[in-house]
């Protein structure tokens, strides 16, 4: 397919873009899945350019993010209900439109206060000059960043809820991925593409509307009703946290003897990522995804 070039962060770009569909060397037969969460978002503003750019330059095996719909109906990643604690700007997404979300900085924040008093300043920023590197990153954008990464980057989706827009979360991003061919993968363990929740009514729409897309459960704590291994009907993928883990490590055995896979989060200290080796977890979604891999031996 002819690439497009984006002549501006937030253009329609009707024309999918190639992506690396390549048989995949599963290196997660052997070792878990390595998954940037929200980019590379410790040494990056987290949901921006400059961490999903550092993931990828990392050797991430895939990227998660978190996407709402803006009041005049874009995906964009945020993981907040508003944007107050991640820009120089205040207000709920759902109630700003893309050109207002535009104007703010996504990495004011980080460099006011985050970095104060330490030694080093962080690469990204002296680096990016760029300010598409720090604005609001449109899933579409990141589609196409992942597009011309070179090499298979997977992409996990997080749809958050609730939201004013309800279903229509679900109905933006299945037209978002059909644009790109990711809609309907040949069968969920070829797709670059998974969509997570921790609502299992969004989970629901998406498998009616696309069946092979796989979804994955996330899990604050264990419900009565699943703590014997069981999910959402038609969901294969479990998303604990690392707390539920820690605390019951016996459950990831159970979720496999069910069949499931099992993606872990947010595990950034060393000694979770050993706990999760040592399980036999799918994936860890991490902040430090370099890190992650070097204590791997990758």
């Amino acid at each position: 397919m002819k690439r497009t070039h984006h002549r501006h962060p937030f253009a329609v770009t009707p024309t999918p873009r190639r992506w690396h569909h390549d048989a995949v060397t599963h290196a997660r037969q052997h070792h878990p899945q390595v998954v940037a969460h929200r980019g590379a978002s410790e040494a990056a503003p987290e949901h921006t350019l400059a961490a999903y750019r550092k993931a990828i330059e990392d050797g991430a095996d895939a990227l998660e993010c978190d996407v709402r719909l803006t009041a005049d109906g874009h995906l964009v990643c945020v993981h907040d209900r508003r944007v107050n604690r991640t820009s120089n700007g205040r207000g709920a997404v759902s109630a700003l439109e893309l050109a207002d979300l535009a104007a703010l900085d996504f990495g004011a924040l980080r460099t006011r206060a985050s970095w104060r008093g330490r030694d080093e300043e962080p690469d990204w920023e002296v680096r990016p000059e760029d300010p598409e590197d720090t604005s609001v990153l449109t899933l579409e954008r990141l589609l196409g960043l992942v597009a011309d990464a070179g090499r298979r980057v997977e992409l996990a989706i997080e749809t958050k809820h609730p939201t004013r827009w309800a279903g229509q979360v679900e109905e933006r991003l299945l037209e978002l991925l059909k644009r790109f061919g990711l809609d309907a993968p040949a069968a969920a363990e070829e797709s670059p593409v998974r969509v997570m929740s921790f609502s299992a009514r969004s989970l629901h729409r998406v498998r009616a509307a696309s069946p092979t897309l796989p979804t994955v459960y996330l899990m604050q704590f264990v419900s009565p009703r699943l703590r014997d291994g069981r999910l959402p009907a038609g969901v294969r993928i479990a998303g604990p946290s690392i707390r539920i883990v820690r605390s019951h490590p016996a459950y990831v055995e159970r979720l496999k003897q069910a069949g499931h896979r099992v993606h872990v989060w947010t595990v950034n200290e060393p000694e979770d990522v050993d706990l999760c080796a040592e399980l036999g977890v799918d994936a860890i979604i991490t902040n430090r995804p370099l890190a992650v891999l070097q204590q791997l031996g990758r």
